[in-house]
């Protein structure tokens, strides 16, 4: 069974460069700084494309943890989606969409994932991960959102 959640975040920049900012491997690093995340492989810096790969590496729990995801699908500037390859849950997806208004966009956050080990992995992923998670994704929209134009 899988956990899912979404997140919104509103942002006075424009569709374009808010989508830009949300594939930047640059400003994702920037944004997780609190957990030293840092791309170790495929895509290291700049702007990640469809089909590309990048690993990261970083500090969740006191647990050193590396994930590989995957963007499996563009439509620049609406959406787009990356997929875990390797990692430590048993899937992980993250849909990111982008909805231009009067005064920039709303971009949303939709994440679902499953996570490892069984039932029990199915409760903490309820009780521990999900708002861990939703955490995360709020305050790194929040950071691109603040991000000048």
């Amino acid at each position: 069974m899988s956990a899912s959640f979404v997140c919104r975040t509103q942002s006075s920049l424009p569709p374009e460069r808010l989508f830009d900012l949300a594939r930047s491997v640059d400003a994702h690093v920037e944004s997780q700084k609190g957990s030293g995340e840092r791309a170790v492989a495929g895509v290291t810096s700049g702007l990640i494309g469809e089909g590309q790969e990048v690993t990261w590496r970083a500090r969740h729990f006191g647990l050193p943890l590396t994930m590989t995801s995957r963007v499996t699908q563009v439509d620049f500037p609406r959406s787009f989606t990356d997929e875990q390859v390797r990692g430590p849950f048993r899937s992980f997806r993250h849909v990111h969409e982008f909805e231009a208004t009067p005064g920039g966009c709303i971009m949303t956050d939709r994440v679902e994932f499953t996570a490892p080990f069984g039932l029990l992995g199915r409760a903490a992923g309820k009780l521990v991960l999900q708002p861990y998670l939703q955490r995360l994704i709020r305050d790194r929209g929040r950071f691109l959102a603040g991000i000048s134009s």
